[in-house]
């Protein structure tokens, strides 16, 4: 993964907002969970949130996904997965650990 890729995905993670709705899209699993629903949960109004998972998902961290008028989120765990990794994969090389 590149460092731009990683500070990205790492600035839009370091809002408090955002990592709470990121949070919740995690906790719902492959499946996703409504964009109503994350609203209803964190009392957000709709505009805040719309721009706050549009900047997620330009993050790469989720995707949407519309079933007839319910517009779902859901986590792009391998993406999750490779920022994590990217902060992980030089763990103690400096020293031994």
């Amino acid at each position: 993964m590149q460092i731009e890729t990683a500070a990205k995905a790492l600035k839009e993670l370091g809002h408090v907002t955002r990592l709470a709705i990121y949070r919740q899209i995690v906790k719902a699993g492959h499946k996703g969970i409504p964009v109503g629903e994350i609203q209803e949960r964190l009392q957000i109004p709709a505009s805040t949130l719309s721009h706050h998972i549009s900047s997620l998902a330009s993050a790469q961290l989720l995707e949407q996904r519309r079933e007839g008028r319910v517009l779902y989120c859901v986590a792009k765990y391998n993406h999750l997965e490779q920022v994590i990794g990217f902060l992980q994969d030089e763990c103690c090389v400096d020293e031994s650990c």
